[in-house]
């Protein structure tokens, strides 16, 4: 017999609040998490990856009883009293679930919301950007799309990791010449968004001082020291 495969790895859940995480830190999630790891982050930034994790996982949660709920309401199981009974049990654990990542959402912004002030305190040139554009931005260079919902008319905008952007903010980033959309492109199928070169200028500017620092690769042992005529 073959032997079983290996499990697949656990995939950390994307949480509501990456994209002000990633802003901040000017870090991906994964790279600010090995930091964290290495104990590399300060107490202040550790102690906020520690309420992010804990808000990843009680998103997992949400996932899951969502996913189940779904499954239970696909026509797969006879309709009958066990079935309805399952139902109800998912839905209260969903209910459960929610209200524990929404108080682990509250831990993670208590935590994000003084290192955000203190970033844009110290990043003078980056103030022309608030916390909430440079996020949109991040979030529209992934790729993201305009759409209208056909029965209420109203339009938002959807990034490929999911997270969406009001149309108003949408509106604001085009007056500013920071973001275009591709009109040739019918609203019910989405119109495609993108940054503009000085959506790209504007959002390295205000990234450009992360509030987590990549570690400084030190020296390997035995290495000489340039002398003064080899810096010239």
């Amino acid at each position: 017999m073959h032997p079983p495969p290996a499990p697949a790895p656990t995939r950390r859940a994307v949480s509501p609040l990456d994209h002000r995480l990633q802003a901040v830190t000017g870090h991906d999630i994964d790279t600010v998490w090995a930091y964290r790891d290495r104990g590399i982050l300060d107490e202040q930034h550790a102690h906020l990856v520690d309420r992010h994790r804990e808000l990843a996982k009680a998103q997992t949660s949400v996932t899951f009883y969502l996913r189940l709920l779904n499954r239970l309401s696909s026509g797969e199981f006879d309709v009958d009293s066990a079935l309805f009974t399952r139902i109800d049990r998912t839905v209260d654990q969903l209910q459960e679930a929610t209200a524990a990542r929404d108080a682990a959402a509250r831990k993670v912004l208590a935590a994000l919301e003084p290192i955000e002030a203190a970033a844009a305190a110290c990043a003078p040139d980056a103030r022309q950007l608030s916390t909430d554009d440079q996020a949109a931005l991040l979030a529209i260079a992934g790729g993201a799309k305009l759409y209208e919902h056909l029965l209420t008319g109203r339009m938002s905008v959807t990034a490929a990791s999911g997270i969406r952007i009001p149309h108003a903010e949408l509106q604001q980033l085009e007056d500013a010449g920071l973001v275009v959309r591709d009109t040739g492109h019918p609203l019910h199928a989405g119109q495609p968004v993108a940054l503009t070169d000085a959506g790209r200028a504007a959002l390295f500017a205000a990234r450009r001082a992360p509030t987590v620092q990549a570690p400084k690769v030190s020296a390997r042992p035995g290495a000489s020291r340039p002398t003064p005529a080899q810096r010239r």
